[in-house]
């Protein structure tokens, strides 16, 4: 089981859906992190010779938004996601627009990140002396090219490049904050990649992420207040209609992700970020003895 989806907002209206395909199974992990989300295993395509079988986590809840970012156990559900054989990981995440070229419902491939978050456990390695990995390339290439070759096929416009900057929340931020990112070169802005992305990396697992926008970050345009409403009037009518139908392009998007994937073999970085220390030594190919402390 090589495939894992880790879904963000909207993901649990999908699962009630049935939107994946044949459900094969559905637990939690023990791990020494905690218990794990949920992880579901998926076939679509069964009993033909096409058929895939994926995982699938739903980040934020099972029925509805019931955990915020911040408060995700990301070591336990990356760690999860390893034991059960996913090598590779496609995230969905649904950030802020901070750049104006972009808009409510599109789709973008991000290919940097900044990390705004203050409290999170971001390592599996705390108080070990390994970890030391370089982030050239902070999302996995291979991913990313999968992404941006099925919303083509599909006839999905994106656009194929940003920078998300993560921040800790559950908060929205405040419309400096976003000046501030925005001198610093970031275009989108969300809360749920960092330490995700990382945590992935020191497992030498691929992940890169696919983004739907959801909404102007605070600042960009002038939105009246609105109690009650979805981030406060943060996002129209006609917005909420785009952002709704990007989520429900998501199942056909990630088949055709893994309709590319299962062609090749891994050939990235993300594979040997670990390489050095095993060929010091410091540790061996069993993965499950490299975590630090809890």
């Amino acid at each position: 089981m090589s495939l894992a989806v880790i879904g963000g907002s909207g993901a649990y209206h999908l699962l009630s859906d049935n939107a994946f395909g044949t459900e094969v199974s559905c637990s939690a992990v023990d791990t020494p992190f905690g218990k794990s989300a949920p992880v579901h295993e998926f076939e679509v395509g069964s009993g033909s010779s096409e058929s895939i079988r994926f995982l699938f986590l739903s980040r934020h809840g099972e029925t509805d938004y019931s955990i915020t970012a911040p408060f995700v156990n990301y070591r336990a559900n990356i760690y999860a996601l390893k034991e059960r054989g996913a090598s590779r990981i496609l995230s969905w995440s649904g950030p802020g627009i901070i750049n104006t070229k972009f808009r409510p419902g599109d789709f973008v491939i991000p290919h940097d990140i900044l990390d705004e978050t203050k409290r999170r456990e971001g390592t599996f390695f705390k108080n070990r002396g390994i970890g030391f990995i370089r982030q050239s390339d902070p999302f996995c290439p291979q991913i990313r090219e999968s992404i941006h070759e099925s919303l083509h096929l599909l006839g999905f416009p994106h656009h194929e490049e940003g920078v998300y900057v993560c921040t800790e929340g559950p908060r929205l931020e405040s419309p400096a904050e976003i000046r501030k990112f925005r001198i610093c070169g970031a275009d989108l802005v969300g809360m749920t990649l960092v330490p995700e992305a990382f945590l992935a990396r020191e497992l030498e697992m691929c992940y890169a992420p696919i983004c739907y926008l959801t909404n102007f970050a605070e600042g960009v345009h002038d939105r009246k207040f609105q109690k009650g409403e979805l981030f406060e009037g943060m996002q129209t009518e006609e917005e909420k209609r785009d952002v709704d139908e990007s989520i429900r392009k998501f199942p056909g998007i990630l088949l055709g992700c893994f309709m590319q994937l299962k062609e090749q073999e891994r050939a990235c970085h993300c594979k040997d970020a670990l390489e050095r220390y095993k060929n010091k030594g410091m540790i061996t190919d069993d993965w499950r003895t490299w975590m630090g402390d809890v």
